[in-house]
């Protein structure tokens, strides 16, 4: 799709001086009852709220296969659409995801799974012609962004939601995926304010091999440069923010600098594969910043530094929803220099960040009258007997396993894809004291002592139902639902013929091989 003219002249405007006010950009403009030529007649569902879910299919990855590619849904929606919650759930190896609305004539090609070069997909391009809808965290199963009522992102008429995903089969076997998606969709008269996206990134990583290290992207003048590029007052307001980061991140924080700030508004340490996005409310008040620093940090047990990329290498980035007339691209694309060292031990790095201003799509303004005096609509393109998060079950006893069922293809199927590549119980994470890259796996299994169920046995050799390995990874609520089951925050069980290889391996007399 060729920008109009128009359109081209917001972008160079916004960034270059600033001079929205000379395109006529007015976001009272949209709401204005006597100009309603070409409206959609909006109506057929009663109430206020609505939910619409969609079914992305199955993919399916070889043996350590890794890859990046595309997946769309064509919303066929002849009226905007106005979503307070996005729900991504997903079956496993989705490594990460972005997600966005753009025009439906933009990447043509049927819906489903696709390869992004081949329809020209770029994220940069696909925010800058509709918005950006959602990210998922690194390697989360299920994960709910919604922002404080009435704060929305506007899905306008005739656009589809895109995205560019990341997958990654780390085991030595085939696996399947299925992805879902929800949009709990609001009313037009519910809607206070459409939010606007950000992005914080941190591309000049070269992180020492064997160390712990932070990287720090320090924009100083943030405030001015705002006011510079919108030639009105700095009011932004924050409302979701979300980092991004691989397997060897270990912290993330957000701090902003002026009047009435003290400290990171956003902290996080570890890296779990759970969802952690975080919705401020009340939304944070950004008039008296001045700048901003973020940080990304990394324990790089690695004999060798790592870069910027995808595979084995890592990411620093954060999206961000707020009130804003423009989109920002806030990144360090070089100049980082070593200046100390914590009492910790961690190298500390810092560079000054560069800012990007877009002007805000003006397909993004308030609802229209028309909107407002209807019914709320809901386009007919979701799957009705799809919940917005798969339900779980059982494992079923009656599958068996695929692979010869030994020590070794327990820890390349189940452990590695899904137990320490997520951070949670690998070696430099052991969470609940258990350590799944162990050197000695079969003794760390037997000599493990349980936390979440005292006196049970994790491998009772000869007998699965006794080994509380075997039961919270085969029961979706193990314990008749006191506790979880595994892995962490997976909306379902791994597959059957995966969980089918450990009871295997255990009713033969859980062997070390």
């Amino acid at each position: 799709m060729t920008p109009s003219p128009r359109w081209l002249t917001i972008l160079l405007c916004a960034a270059l001086s600033g001079c929205l006010d000379d395109v006529g950009l007015d976001d009272d403009d949209t709401t204005n009852p006597d100009d309603d030529e070409g409206e959609t007649d909006v109506g057929g569902v009663d109430g206020l709220e609505a939910t619409l879910t969609h079914d992305f299919g199955t993919i399916t990855l070889a043996p350590f296969e890794e890859i990046e590619n595309c997946v769309q849904w064509t919303l066929d929606n002849d009226a905007p659409l106005y979503v307070q919650e996005v729900t991504l759930s997903n079956f496993g190896y989705f490594h990460h995801s972005n997600w966005f609305v753009v025009p439906e004539d933009l990447y043509p090609g049927e819906d489903g799974f696709f390869d992004c070069s081949s329809r020209g997909f770029t994220e940069l391009a696909a925010a800058g012609a509709g918005t950006v809808l959602f990210a998922q965290s690194t390697q989360s199963f299920e994960e709910h962004q919604r922002t404080v009522d009435g704060a929305v992102i506007k899905i306008p008429a005739r656009h589809k939601v895109v995205a560019g995903t990341h997958l990654l089969n780390v085991g030595p076997g085939e696996v399947e995926s299925q992805l879902f998606m929800s949009l709990s969709l609001i009313h037009p008269k519910l809607v206070e304010l459409v939010l606007t996206p950000f992005r914080l990134s941190y591309l000049d990583l070269d992180i020492p091999a064997n160390a712990e290290s932070r990287f720090t992207g320090q924009c100083d003048g943030f405030g001015a440069r705002y006011e510079a590029a919108t030639g009105g007052p700095m009011d932004m307001v924050l409302h979701y923010v979300l980092p991004h980061y691989h397997y060897l991140g270990n912290y993330f924080s957000l701090e902003f600098i002026g009047e009435g700030f003290d400290g990171p508004v956003y902290e996080h340490d570890g890296f779990n594969g759970g969802a952690n996005g975080l919705t401020f409310d009340p939304p944070l008040d950004l008039s008296t910043v001045d700048g901003l620093r973020y940080t990304c940090g990394y324990d790089n047990w690695r004999d060798v530094n790592v870069g910027w990329g995808v595979g084995d290498q890592e990411m620093c980035v954060m999206l961000g929803l707020a009130e804003s007339s423009v989109m920002m691209d806030i990144t360090v694309t070089g100049g980082t220099q070593a200046v100390g060292q914590s009492e910790d031990g961690v190298l500390e790095f810092e560079a000054p960040c560069g800012m990007l201003v877009i002007a805000k799509n003006p397909a993004q303004g308030m609802p229209s009258y028309t909107e407002l005096s209807g019914d709320l609509y809901v386009p007919s393109s979701g799957d009705p007997e799809i919940p917005p998060v798969p339900e779980c079950v059982d494992h079923d006893p009656s599958v068996a396993p695929t692979l010869e069922p030994s020590l070794s293809n327990v820890a390349g199927v189940v452990f590695q894809q899904s137990c320490t590549f997520n951070a949670c119980h690998g070696s430099s994470a052991q969470a609940a004291g258990l350590d799944l890259q162990a050197p000695d796996l079969h003794a760390e299994l037997f000599d493990h002592e349980i936390i979440g169920n005292v006196g049970a046995t994790l491998v009772e050799p000869g007998d699965p139902e006794s080994s509380w390995l075997y039961r919270i990874l085969a029961d979706c609520e193990p314990q008749g639902g006191s506790g979880s089951h595994m892995p962490l925050n997976a909306p379902v069980l791994l597959d059957d013929t995966s969980i089918a290889l450990v009871r295997e391996w255990i009713a033969a007399g859980a062997l070390d091989d």
